[in-house]
């Protein structure tokens, strides 16, 4: 079993990480850092320290009542999607850790595609 890097945890829950095949398991929340252990293999996991954290962005469906993943974006090791069980309860575990200026909504469908069309007008 991998050693985790937290002293304290605050928040466990069923989590599934997304990284061409999905791998399902445990989120931990904790002191240090945004943890997810496999239940099956226990050689799938990461472990992402606070420190390391950029930003974290939520698509956010339906005016907030549905979130169907979040991401977590690094300094250093690119960025990683997960889905939680309560992804709610995950984010404001996660936002007691991050600043709320880091952590934002994934732009929609239409705000994706404007921003796109205005970028290549200039």
């Amino acid at each position: 079993m991998v050693k985790s890097i937290n002293t304290k945890v605050d928040l466990t829950k069923n989590g599934t990480w997304f990284r061409g095949v999905p791998s399902y398991g445990k989120i931990m929340i904790g002191d240090k850092a945004f943890e997810f252990y496999n239940e099956k293999n226990i050689g799938d996991f990461v472990q992402i320290p606070w420190d390391e954290v950029t930003y974290v962005v939520a698509d956010v469906k339906f005016g907030g009542k549905y979130i169907p993943r979040f991401e977590i974006r690094t300094k250093k090791n690119g960025n990683f999607i997960f889905a939680a069980r309560d992804p709610k309860q995950t984010l404001h575990a996660i936002n007691k850790y991050i600043p709320s200026d880091h952590m934002r909504r994934s732009l929609s469908l239409w705000q994706g595609l404007k921003q796109r069309f205005t970028h290549h007008k200039k």
